[in-house]
């Protein structure tokens, strides 16, 4: 089931015409923006009810008139790790005064790359627990602390991987009654060195993939050290991220693309959240 902005639920359209926006073909019903690569004040013109703001560091975090004009036209989620200076409900909690009041939260634990030693030191279970007493309807994000994020309740947001829908299965198995949600970067193309200028890099730092990969395989370098990673990526290494690509985001023509979301939804997930990884404009067009 899909919620309109009137908070009425709606089974999703099947009969989608031929020239409607990309995104909606592929049946995506939500986006993930990252601040540092966009203006995330386009977010009012993408054709979803439901928009995420991804954190990438207190200086690309949104201002408050910002966040709030996004949360009057859409239902607005921000991603606030726990761990993080600003965000830390144990500790400097101070950014949250930017999020206005209808916007919903992401609880994560936080990406190394965006803390510092010490805040990447700090213990996420109590502060997953002390942030769901403040904001009972977030979602957890789950990666890296499954765990955790389930003991703490609500939507577990999850990366989509090769697992997903056997994971999805079996918490819906075990008697997990909340929502689930998929994040998932996406590129509404079925031209291979766009899927790989677009996911390549991304696909590459995935455990599974970067043990798959030739010797000295990951992200590209200009140095001479890793092969690259995107369009320009030859023989094995291209052969394991294609496939990569395909367990780890969502690639193809936006047909291809809602027959997956067709089959997450068959086993439980309840929404589905694409990062435009090719840009905003993918998502806009």
């Amino acid at each position: 089931m899909l919620t309109g902005s009137d908070g009425e639920e709606t089974e999703p359209d099947s009969e989608v015409p031929a020239d409607a926006n990309p995104m909606v073909r592929a049946g995506i019903d939500a986006a993930a923006l990252k601040p540092a690569e966009c203006e995330v004040s386009r977010a009012v013109d993408l054709p979803v009810d439901r928009v995420a703001i991804d954190y990438e560091g207190r200086e690309h975090f949104p201002d408050a008139a910002t966040l709030e004009a996004i949360a009057t036209e859409k239902s607005l989620y921000v991603t606030t790790p726990v761990r993080a200076d600003g965000f830390d409900p144990l500790g400097d909690d101070s950014l949250l005064d930017r999020i206005p009041d209808r916007a919903r939260r992401l609880l994560v634990a936080g990406h190394g790359a965006y803390l510092d030693e010490s805040e990447a030191s700090r213990a996420i279970a109590p502060r997953f627990g002390a942030a769901r007493e403040v904001a009972p309807d977030a979602w957890i994000g789950t990666e890296g602390v499954e765990r955790l994020a389930l003991a703490a309740g609500g939507t577990q947001y999850e990366l989509l991987s090769r697992s997903t829908e056997r994971d999805a299965r079996a918490l819906r198995a075990a008697g997990f009654d909340g929502e689930i949600a998929v994040y998932a970067p996406t590129v509404l193309t079925d031209d291979e060195d766009a899927v790989l200028d677009g996911v390549g890099a991304y696909v590459s730092r995935r455990r599974p993939v970067a043990r798959a990969l030739p010797d000295g395989g990951g992200e590209g370098s200009d140095d001479g050290g890793s092969p690259p990673t995107d369009a320009t990526a030859t023989g094995r290494t291209r052969e394991v991220l294609s496939a990569a690509a395909r367990d780890f985001a969502l690639v193809g023509s936006p047909e291809t693309v809602r027959e997956r979301v067709d089959e997450l939804r068959d086993v439980g997930v309840d929404r589905v959240v694409g990062y435009p990884a090719r840009g905003i404009d993918e998502f806009l067009s």
